[in-house]
């Protein structure tokens, strides 16, 4: 072998470990799930969800007395020991937590699982893409920006949006399965009636339940 080839050779080893190591990064800033499926909305449904989106009222919670907001308050010191290894800042922890709770209760869903898609869908990564395209925390799919608010997709990237999206998205979606979690989930996924993603996002519900 040449000395020049033999010199071509060591220089592309000694890169492979960086090319790897870009690769790895790559892979782990996409989201392994599935997406919501662009469907036809009547106009009550759209307006509808449209206003539950467009209330940017601030996620700050209030409590109908002192006991309401102690058990919050247990609640978020429980939930934000559990969050440590994936978000190392308190006050992320504080303001990312806060606004899943603020975002479940107004839609009327269960923070436990709203947490354990979260889990499912991004692993509590702000900037998650899946490979169909959808983003952020709960892994909206962008068209819902066209059909129900500015078409700004990228707005999906910021949290309290996200949030509210998905949580809105997901209500509308437990509302058309009438109540029915298993196929809810689904429908949320893109994989309406195949069990792999409702079993995923139940188990890691398990992760995030609480008992004040």
């Amino acid at each position: 072998m040449g000395r020049t080839r033999r010199s071509f050779l060591s220089g592309v080893l000694s890169l492979s470990p960086l090319i790897l190591g870009c690769g790895q990064l790559l892979l782990s800033e996409r989201s392994w799930a599935g997406a919501q499926i662009e469907e036809p909305l009547v106009d009550s449904v759209r307006t509808a969800l449209s206003s539950a989106i467009a209330n940017h009222a601030p996620p700050v919670p209030e409590f109908p007395d002192t006991e309401s907001r102690l058990a919050y308050l247990r609640w978020l010191g429980a939930m934000s020991e559990r969050l440590s290894k994936k978000k190392t800042d308190w006050i992320t922890r504080k303001e990312f937590l806060q606004t899943v709770w603020y975002e479940s209760k107004r839609a009327g869903l269960d923070v436990s699982l709203v947490l354990g898609l979260i889990q499912v869908e991004s692993n509590f990564r702000k900037y998650a893409v899946s490979s169909v395209g959808a983003r952020g925390y709960m892994q909206v799919m962008p068209f819902w920006t066209r059909v129900l608010g500015d078409g700004d997709a990228g707005k999906l990237f910021h949290m309290q949006t996200n949030l509210r999206f998905g949580c809105v998205i997901l209500r509308h979606y437990l509302d058309r399965e009438r109540g029915d979690l298993f196929m809810t989930l689904g429908r949320y996924n893109g994989s309406r009636g195949q069990p792999q993603y409702p079993k995923a996002v139940f188990a890691a519900q398990k992760n995030w339940t609480f008992s004040a």
